[in-house]
């Protein structure tokens, strides 16, 4: 139940992708639809009627439109905005008013890369920074509330590596880099239940100044994740996983977890070491 669980969250955290990769598009239409009413008001102006399309005719985005692995997902996983046109309009607005948009609407020429960069700095200055799209993606979804920012930074790769002269067959990110990656997940989740008792009296044994049912549960549960990944993934060094759980209990516990975990952890290992209970491929000195 606990791996179904797993793979659901991280098909959530790929939609969000492929969501957020189709709010450029949703954007940009509204954008060309401001424009095409404008020009047919009983009076228009001449800015009315001679408007500058450069944000709506971006031609990273008309490639994105048409990419295929873009539309079949979109459409087998009936990802849209369709019910939040609202968001769109806000999202628009609050673009058009940044001075980047006015920098690139105003620059004397313009081309692809330029057309990529706006979009980056659109993604990472707008989209990344609005609590008004947070509310958005946390009604439509539980699993991927604190995946925003992460799916962001995949999006900005993605665009790194976008190439007018590939067209529709542009190759966007896959879920997992290689069947490698998933196994990871998998057996890091396998290894923490299944040996969930043992590595708690390992931190119960490291924390004797504490009632361990007065500790943090988040803590603790990091404190396992972390000692499986120690014992169980030998070419991962040590000071990588020290590292990376330390950031987690950082971001997902206390201000003092990061102190208490690394506390903990580095105690655990130097017990590891003593009693030879792991080997590694590769070890660097923290």
């Amino acid at each position: 139940m606990a791996e179904k669980e797993l793979i659901f969250s991280l098909e959530k955290t790929y939609d969000l992708y492929f969501q957020l990769l189709r709010l450029s598009l949703d954007i940009t239409r509204y954008a060309a639809d401001r424009i095409d009413a404008r020009r047919n008001k009983l009076r228009p102006t001449e800015e009315d009627l001679n408007p500058n399309t450069r944000f709506a005719d971006n031609h990273f985005v008309a490639q994105l439109s048409e990419n295929e692995q873009l539309i079949d997902y979109l459409k087998k996983r009936k990802l849209s905005w369709v019910n939040h046109p609202e968001l769109i309009k806000n999202l628009y607005d609050e673009i058009i008013s940044a001075d980047f948009y006015e920098a690139y609407m105003n620059a004397k020429e313009t081309d692809y890369e330029a057309d990529k960069e706006i979009w980056r700095k659109i993604y990472k200055k707008t989209l990344l920074n609005s609590e008004e799209l947070d509310e958005v993606i946390e009604e439509q979804s539980i699993f991927v509330i604190d995946d925003v920012e992460i799916v962001i930074s995949f999006i900005l790769k993605t665009l790194k590596h976008f190439e007018a002269e590939n067209g529709t067959e542009q190759e966007l990110m896959p879920m997992f880099r290689s069947e490698d990656d998933r196994e990871f997940g998998m057996k890091l989740l396998r290894c923490t239940i299944e040996n969930g008792d043992e590595y708690l009296k390992i931190i119960d044994a490291h924390t004797r100044n504490w009632d361990l049912d007065r500790i943090i549960f988040m803590d603790i549960l990091i404190m396992q994740t972390a000692i499986a990944e120690i014992c169980n993934f030998p070419t991962i060094p040590i000071n990588v996983t020290l590292n990376e759980y330390i950031e987690i209990s950082k971001k997902y516990s206390t201000e003092k977890s990061g102190t208490f975990v690394n506390g903990v952890l580095d105690n655990v290992v130097n017990q590891l070491k003593s009693e030879n209970k792991f080997i590694k491929v590769v070890s660097f000195k923290k």
